[in-house]
């Protein structure tokens, strides 16, 4: 969340944050963003409140703010198939993996007792299948064998600050779409997520 918002804060950024909504009340992100001068409310469902009935009020909480994207950002909640077809091709959410290795949790873990070389992680738009909705781009990072679990995560997460925000931009200058079942970019279909190499401006790939 704070790298989204240091670079919509960027003078040629292509997208602003209009506000940032949190499920706990402890949530880290709330005093980050109300420091970087973003709105931020928190909206913590209680015990006995079903789940569509949250989600409900969190998309007429995020309706209000009428966005032209949704950016998952360490929301841990699984949302309902009603919240994700209200924003169909508007969500974007940002997962530890190369998807489609490793979708849900403890993918670090996963990913060294599986004696794998590579690892990353991958922006992607959010479907009623977790973790599962087409894929845009994915940054790549090699695995020592002697990574740990917290070491290896540190170098994913890294990647992860490079390529959502670029994701987001692309969204916001009408490059990236949603179209059939499928993500777009620049007017072609994705067959494969882009692979990030470093890149740094809003023009790539």
């Amino acid at each position: 969340m704070r790298a989204l918002i240091e670079h919509s804060q960027q003078g040629a950024a292509a997208y602003s944050v209009a506000h940032v909504f949190a499920d706990r009340a402890d949530a880290a992100g709330l005093d980050t963003a109300r420091g970087m001068g973003i709105p931020a409310r928190v909206l913590s469902p209680a015990k006995d409140v079903d789940r569509a009935v949250y989600d409900e009020a969190l998309a007429e909480a995020i309706a209000a703010c009428s966005p032209s994207l949704v950016a998952l950002a360490g929301f841990m909640r699984i949302l309902t198939p009603r919240f994700v077809q209200r924003f169909t091709g508007r969500i974007l959410n940002i997962h530890p993996s190369l998807l489609p290795k490793y979708p849900g949790l403890h993918t670090h873990r996963r990913a060294i007792e599986a004696g794998d070389r590579e690892h990353g992680a991958t922006v992607h738009f959010v479907t009623e299948e977790l973790d599962r909705g087409p894929r845009i781009i994915q940054a790549q990072v090699a695995v020592a064998a002697d990574d740990t679990e917290a070491a290896l995560g540190e170098r994913v997460l890294a990647q992860e600050h490079r390529i959502y925000p670029l994701a987001v931009s692309w969204h916001s200058a009408g490059r990236l779409r949603y179209q059939a079942g499928q993500a777009w970019l620049d007017g072609r279909p994705l067959s494969e997520p882009v692979r990030f190499s470093g890149i740094e401006s809003d023009r790539s790939p």
